[in-house]
């Protein structure tokens, strides 16, 4: 196993970096133990929910006849996407992944190390996952909190090139179940540790795809090419800019880094035309503005939810507005919001009603659609999906500027969580696919009037999407594919 923590880039970390970094794995292996010398099995099961991408998820088990043994060399189509239940951005790149690995003939395969929660690796993620959930909600509750604490932390810690020495040192721990997989596979990683623990495990074809804007040292994975979404972000990152301070550094080699584009599902990318066309066609009629608002997979931002809700609902009794809410897997988040909001009462409801969530958007894109309707799901990969269902079918997207900030459907952006996801809204904006980031609650209603009731806004945006089409933009997914695949890309 190399060690990838004393030298980064070409940039040598100081003896303290080394020793925190030596220090956290330790404390991690007295927590959580060494599974490097159990007899682990590789297995796979379907994911029902994502059928039509032909999604199977790989299991790790111990022993044991849970599932059937996989030999992933048998499989000469196979592409492994290594991702993270970290919220929901990193499921939701991943389904892109995985959408246009289908599109290329490919079968992906989920492999997600935080569900293998009888491994070390696994239990590290799950704890910081819900350190991270914790200080999401926190942030919005307490605003001293997030400007002294959550701010800094999420734009200048996690940039710092001496967070990414400790993270490699304790994804050291997180490889074991990487070993189990095909040194030659193709793989795609939605989050920094599942590339970090491929390459740790000896894998050859790592391809990491990078989330975030805003350059941060929390992302790299030296060893793997690192794609972004965007050439400001191709720039910070190629310059490693900002994370050592004002320290220039060496920058990252040749071949390691990659401008990809956006990371967009195959059915949106290819039925954008269209879809972006009936949202034209319902402006131009004055029609009812169908709002999709999402919940994030933090739980975060509720009050600011309740707001925009309450501001809708008078428009959606006078057949102006129509309001689809996803709340993902948070069933918490469904009570409290009809208790919150006592109008939602007479909402439908969709609750763990997979295939009535798809004959709904299904219906709602060669329809009409009206009132409120609120969707929640237990299952987490049909909580995900449901809003690139119901995505198809709407005309505004209100979201945090997080993933959903490089999706091609007009956007309203709500205020961040966390400094990095400011730069989504930013790069949205300036492509003028999505607003600015509102970064109040009288702000954010000001920006859902003017939409609302001065429908220039839209028409630019559905407009700015069509070019963004034409100029490739949206391709990302397609291309970190063809990265990890070899396939050269002609389009």
């Amino acid at each position: 196993m190399t060690d990838r923590s004393g030298t980064i880039f070409g940039n040598a970390m100081g003896a303290a970096v080394i020793r925190k970094a030596e220090r956290a794995k330790a404390s991690y292996l007295r927590e959580f133990g060494d599974d490097s010398g159990k007899p682990l099995r590789l297995g796979a099961r379907p994911v029902p929910a994502l059928a039509d991408l032909g999604v199977d998820e790989l299991t790790v088990s111990e022993g044991g006849t849970l599932d059937a043994g996989i030999d992933l060399r048998a499989d000469e189509r196979a592409l492994v996407i290594g991702t993270i239940r970290m919220g929901f951005g990193h499921y939701r790149i991943s389904m892109a992944i995985a959408s246009a690995a289908r599109a290329r003939g490919l079968h992906p395969y989920w492999f997600d190390l935080h569900s293998f929660s009888g491994t070390s690796g696994g239990g590290i993620i799950a704890k910081l996952n819900g350190l991270y959930s914790m200080g999401s909600r926190w942030s919005q509750k307490y605003p001293l909190f997030n400007k002294l604490y959550w701010e800094p932390l999420n734009s200048e810690g996690f940039r710092k090139l001496s967070y990414n020495a400790v993270d490699q040192k304790v994804a050291e721990i997180m490889a074991t179940p990487c070993g189990l997989l095909p040194k030659g596979v193709p793989y795609v990683a939605t989050h920094a540790w599942p590339a970090q623990a491929a390459l740790h495990a000896g894998l050859e074809r790592v391809v990491n795809v990078i989330p975030d804007n805003w350059p941060m040292a929390l992302h790299l994975s030296e060893g793997a090419i690192h794609c972004v979404q965007s050439p400001s972000a191709w720039q910070g990152y190629k310059l490693l800019r900002g994370m050592s301070g004002d320290e220039i550094l060496k920058p990252m080699p040749p071949g390691s880094l990659q401008y990809t584009g956006h990371y967009i599902d195959h059915e949106l990318v290819s039925n954008l035309e269209s879809d972006t066309a009936a949202r034209v066609s319902r402006l131009d009629g004055d029609e009812p503005l169908r709002v999709l608002l999402t919940i994030g997979g933090a739980g975060a931002q509720r009050e600011l939810f309740k707001a925009v809700i309450e501001r809708l609902l008078p428009a959606v009794g006078n057949g102006k507005a129509c309001l689809l809410v996803n709340v993902g897997d948070h069933g918490d988040a469904l009570e409290w919001l009809r208790q919150a909001v006592p109008a939602l009462s007479s909402a439908v409801v969709h609750s763990n009603d997979w295939d009535g969530t798809k004959r709904f958007a299904e219906g709602a894109s060669s329809g009409s659609v009206e009132g409120v309707h609120l969707f929640h799901d237990a299952d987490i990969f049909a909580a995900v999906y449901a809003t690139n269902l119901l995505m198809r079918a709407s005309d505004l997207l209100v979201t945090k500027p997080s993933e959903l900030a490089f999706y091609p459907i007009p956007k309203l952006h709500l205020r961040r969580v966390g400094g990095h996801e400011a730069w989504g809204a930013i790069r949205s904006a300036e492509l003028g696919d999505g607003s600015v980031e509102c970064g109040s609650v009288k702000e954010t209603l000001a920006m859902l009037d003017l939409l609302l009731d001065d429908r220039e806004g839209l028409a630019l945006m559905n407009e700015r999407i069509l070019a963004a089409k034409r100029a490739g933009v949206y391709d990302g997914a397609y291309r970190a594919v063809d990265l990890a695949s070899g396939r050269r890309d002609n389009r």
